[in-house]
């Protein structure tokens, strides 16, 4: 147990050096222009390696926990769990081009230590649909492939509470489940497909090497397949007002403010916790991110601050009449009800 600790408190070390190197000279706010040309200025390549070596130290870590008995096992699978869902987020912001210094820096960096330990599909493939066909068209029924994915979950007008309540546990239905091993099946059928399955059988290997079958077990198929997973399908319930966005031109924060929401305006310990476990590198503030896209996640905070607040912000994601959940509930069952004439997939107004 003592190299397993000291595994996770050096990876956490490492992870350091990024913060570390950015937050030099840092305002407390400030606009997008100023922030971008401060992390233009500081962008480097050695210390996103740094981070991402971190975080699979801590990975490894928690790989040598689980052997340690059932409640550290089960500790390990979501200690692991949080660091894949850390991953996808490092990764995001590679994809849009300011995690690292170079564009090559970026793409590698996200594929080998996200994309393909993760059988997430490629970078390029990924910056298409997150870049250009998301951001554009955030709830946008027809042309958001993340709203599509909602309403496949069953996230749609006329859900019964039932299916509703299906739906936000998503990754952990057996359809879910199918989903995601599909979803690594369908990363192994792109170009460098061999190198993306080896990847993943070094991650599986490593795994049993370090920590034997627990390891593999809880440090690997629980967290990659049930976990990690319902981690980041939490994340994308939460990034928007998905099913009753206010139509709005403007500045792209205007417009943004009208789709976006952001959660635990008021509470900083569920901040504190949301923004270390399932809202990782920027995630707990999206809707700054979501107005400007190329601000790295070091500078939102400050961004934010900036900013008008969007025009909800839940104190809560599950239970309330003012949580994220209770919202889209509300706001599919006003699709439901909305007058003839309101136009398919219109929403009738905001909650």
């Amino acid at each position: 147990m003592p190299l397993s600790l000291l595994l996770i408190i050096v990876g956490i070390a490492l992870r350091q050096a990024d913060r570390i190197h950015f937050a030099r000279s840092r305002p407390s706010r400030g606009n997008a222009a100023a922030l971008i040309a401060l992390q233009r200025s500081r962008a480097t390549n050695w210390t996103p390696t740094l981070l991402l070596v971190g975080q699979w130290l801590q990975i490894a870590g928690w790989w040598r926990l689980a052997g340690h008995g059932p409640l550290a096992a089960a500790a390990a699978a979501l200690g692991v769990a949080v660091q894949l869902r850390h991953l996808q987020e490092i990764s995001h912001f590679a994809v849009h081009g300011v995690l690292a210094r170079t564009r090559r820096a970026n793409r590698l960096l996200a594929e080998v230590f996200a994309h393909y330990p993760l059988g997430l599909i490629p970078v390029t493939e990924r910056q298409r649909l997150h870049v250009r066909d998301h951001h554009p068209n955030a709830a946008r029924p027809g042309i958001d492939p993340n709203l599509a994915e909602l309403h496949r979950a069953g996230l749609r007008p006329g859900t019964s509470r039932a299916r509703f309540a299906r739906a936000v546990v998503y990754p952990l239905t057996w359809h879910g489940v199918r989903g995601t091993v599909a979803g690594i099946a369908t990363s192994l059928r792109h170009s460098g497909s061999w190198h993306r399955a080896a990847a993943i059988v070094a991650v599986l290997g490593a795994s049993y090497l370090t920590g034997g079958w627990p390891a593999l077990l809880c440090g690997v198929l629980i967290p990659r397949l049930l976990l990690y997973p319902q981690l980041a399908w939490l994340s994308l319930i939460n990034e928007h007002t998905w099913f009753d966005p206010e139509p709005r031109t403007g500045s792209p924060a205007w417009v943004e403010a009208g789709r976006c929401l952001r959660l635990y305006p008021h509470n900083r310990a569920l901040a504190a916790f949301a923004a270390t476990t399932w809202l990782p590198y920027g995630d707990l503030h999206h809707y700054a991110h979501s107005a400007h896209p190329a601000v790295r996640w070091n500078y939102l905070p400050a961004l934010e601050r900036h900013l008008h607040q969007p025009h909800f912000t839940p104190d809560s994601l599950l239970t309330g009449p003012r949580s994220v959940i209770a919202h889209h509930r509300r706001a599919l069952a006003l699709h439901t009800t909305a007058r003839p004439g309101t136009g398919a997939g219109k929403p009738a107004h905001s909650v």
